[in-house]
């Protein structure tokens, strides 16, 4: 999952949020910097990741991309699937995808100073293009797999994968309604339990 479902999945706006946002960006022992409850929401970010990259539906919705992509399949469908989480957004919130992306980034800025740099970097481009809700569009999820295979190490051919999108695009939603209501499920009982 990527930056919105990571968002969603944190059920809050404080410290558990600000922990699954950044966590992708922390190494080694920088977690401990961190208070109770950031660290509680990294690892709630790295109980996502291993669900999914686990789950059968994922591994489904992945054989529906073309083989081209490699080791970037996962990547692209945690694009996707934000895609998904952003169209049927109000089957699973109770607030709307604007007043969440806000949140979102009020928290963060709140939080700048001690946000790793990578994230303190990557923010004034978040708001201003408001990834949040761009990834409701085709043109959003266009420009976001465009910026990750500008930045990707090898040729990933990331950018293709809107063809696949459209192609497969009720098959992957299904794909999605199925999956999402289990991870959101794990995520509460990981937030409700007292690790």
């Amino acid at each position: 999952m990527n930056f919105l479902a990571h968002s969603f999945l944190s059920f809050s706006y404080g410290d558990i949020l600000l922990g699954n946002f950044i966590a992708d960006a922390l190494r080694g022992k920088e977690v401990e910097r961190y208070n109770v409850a950031v660290n509680k929401g990294i690892l709630l970010h790295r109980l996502i990741d291993t669900f999914t990259d686990h789950h059968e539906i994922v591994r489904q919705s992945k054989e529906r991309l073309l083989p081209k992509y490699g080791k970037y399949d996962a990547v692209i469908m945690d694009i996707l699937y934000d895609h998904f989480l952003a169209i049927n957004w109000n089957l699973y919130a109770s607030i709307s995808l604007p007043t969440h992306a806000e949140k979102v980034y009020q928290t963060l800025l709140q939080n700048e100073a001690i946000l790793p740099s990578k994230i303190q970097q990557s923010l004034p481009y978040m708001m201003r293009q408001n990834w949040l809700v761009n990834y409701g569009t085709i043109e959003g999820i266009t420009q976001s797999l465009q910026g990750i295979a500008r930045r990707a190490s090898f040729v990933s051919h990331m950018e293709e994968a809107v063809e696949d999108l459209n192609l497969n695009y009720q098959n992957l939603d299904a794909d999605f309604k199925i999956f999402f209501p289990e991870l959101m499920a794990v995520c509460k009982a990981f937030l409700s339990s007292e690790q």
